[in-house]
Order: C-alpha cells, then structure tokens, then sequence
C-alpha cells in the first residue's frame, strides 16, 4: 500500500471508532432514565419481576395504547418501566413508570393533566399525590406514574417508599416552573394551575399557555398566561383573538398603549374576557360576568409578571 492509501485508511479508521464511540455514547444517554429504576426491588417486599423496558416516540404506543398523543406535545423522549411484585402474593403488582420529557415545565404539565385539586398530597419530587390506586409526581424534567395491578388497593406507604426509591434516583436541583410563579395571586384555587402546551382554551393562536381556576368577586372564573417567543409574536397572536371575536360578530372594548393593549370582550365559547398584551406575554380572565370588573384581577397578574421580570 502506498503513503496515500495508509493515510486514507487511517482517517476511515478514526473516522469509523469516532462513529462507534459517538452512538455508544448516545445509547447511553438515552437508556440511563434504565438505571432510576431500582434493580433489585423498591422496597424490602416488592422486587423487581423483569428486567426495565424502554419505550420512545415510536413505540410508546405499545405501553400506553390510547394515551401516548397526550405526551407527544410535552416533548416526550423516553419512558422506561419496570413491574415489581409482592413477595407474598405474586398477583398483586406495582406498574412504575418514568417519563422523560421535554423540560420541567413539560414534566409539570403532563401532572397536572392527571391532578385534581382534592387530592392526597404528598411531600416527594416537586410535588406528588398518592391514592389507594397510584401515586404520581414530576421532578426535574421527569413525570413518575405508579399503579397498582392485581389487587383492589395498596396501603399509601407502599407507594411512598416505591416512590421515593426512584426519587432519590433522579436530579433534586430543580423546584416548580417558574411560570407558576405569576399565577400567585389572592383567589387562585391551589393546585388548579394545569400547562397546555399545544393550544391554550382549544385556540391554535395561543399556541401554550397555563391556566387556572380563581375565585373572583364570588364568581367561579379562570386565568390564563400566554408566554410568547417575542413581543411581535404575542401581539400576532393578539390581532389574531381580536379577528376571531369580530368574525364572531362579539363586540369589544379596546383600551391601553401599543405596548399594552388591553381588550374586554364575549367570548363564544367562554363567556366574558377580559385580557391584555404585556410584553411577550398574554395574560386575562375568562368566564366573566362583567369583563370590566376583571381589570383588577389582570393588573394583579401583571404586578407579578413585572416582578417576575
């Protein structure tokens, strides 16, 4: 061989080991969520019955057949799951589920869809609920989903230690989104706050958004925040609400500045708005029986949104 075919085949070498070692280190990357399952079991009762399955975009399907879409737009990466069974009854399980998704507010929004503003809180991961049935939380940008199979119900406990087995598994630097933050405000309903990340109130304009239940002047109302890549994009989204409501034949009232333009409405589907563009961000109320009365509840949001800043 001469000098330029040993250099060619040299550089085909390095280039092939370069390639090996990049997907190793891929793989490994995407099958570590593997290892926050406890391998052995999760508790001194309950051991592991097969090794961890992994599940991504394309088979997530297999696992959760009819719920997989509402992952999708969370930013869905991988699952892994792991079956643990009762050393005295082998019948009775523990299906444990570790989603990892997009980001932590993704792995918030996944929760809340699953939340109710009743149910048994319990101090693991950011936040975490627990039922004779299941017990669910988010840490970091992970969402963990443990149920009970086989059997009518388990004590809470078992779910708690199970639990906090795989909590201590995954990264503790990270407490709620920060989005949640602007929601806390006087008459908020504590634990209603739910992320939509596709589609805020079913409009395709309000592309994400946070909702949340209030208490408003005696009224059961709802409050919502719309974060937008720029201000631009939040006043497209605006101008595209306000042609919606005109095509609707709703009348409004238009007040503010071009940086902060406010609008009280009817809306069709949700009954009086009252809303307003501060910045990159949407923010209003919904479900008003006098839009007007709301500016109050608005300039509240605002205060913690400019706070926030």
């Amino acid at each position: 061989m001469n000098k330029t075919g040993v250099i060619i085949s040299v550089v085909v070498s390095f280039i092939f080991l370069w390639l090996i070692s990049f997907s190793c280190a891929v793989i490994g990357a995407d099958t570590s969520i593997e290892n926050v399952l406890p391998a052995g079991g999760c508790s001194k009762n309950w051991v592991i019955k097969d090794k961890a399955a992994l599940f991504n975009s394309e088979t997530l399907f297999d696992h959760i057949n009819g719920e997989a879409e509402l992952y999708f737009p969370y930013g869905f990466e991988l699952l892994a799951t792991a079956t643990y069974v009762n050393r005295g009854n082998p019948e009775s399980w523990i299906v444990t589920d570790v989603y990892k998704m997009g980001s932590l507010i993704d792995a918030f929004g996944i929760y809340s869809n699953y939340r109710k503003v009743n149910s048994a809180w319990v101090k693991i991961g950011v936040e975490g609920f627990v039922s004779s049935s299941q017990l669910m939380f988010y840490q970091d940008r992970y969402f963990v989903r443990l149920q009970a199979t086989g059997t009518t119900g388990l004590k809470q406990d078992i779910f708690l230690v199970c639990g906090r087995a795989i909590s201590k598994n995954l990264p503790s630097n990270a407490g709620p989104p920060k989005e949640l933050e602007i929601l806390r405000i006087p008459g908020i309903v504590p634990k209603s706050e739910r992320y939509i990340a596709k589609s805020l109130l079913g409009y395709a304009f309000f592309r994400r958004g946070i909702i949340a239940d209030a208490i408003f002047k005696d009224e059961q109302v709802q409050v919502f925040l719309v974060p937008e890549d720029s201000q631009d994009a939040a006043r497209k989204a605006v101008d595209r609400y306000r042609s919606y409501l005109k095509t609707e034949g709703q009348t409004m009232k238009e007040t503010g500045t071009p940086n902060q333009i406010s609008i009280e409405a009817v809306d069709p589907l949700y009954g009086g708005v009252f809303f307003e563009q501060s910045g990159r961000y949407i923010i209003g109320a919904i479900r008003l029986k006098n839009p007007s009365a709301a500016k109050q509840l608005v300039e509240k949001l605002r205060g913690r949104l400019d706070s926030a800043r």
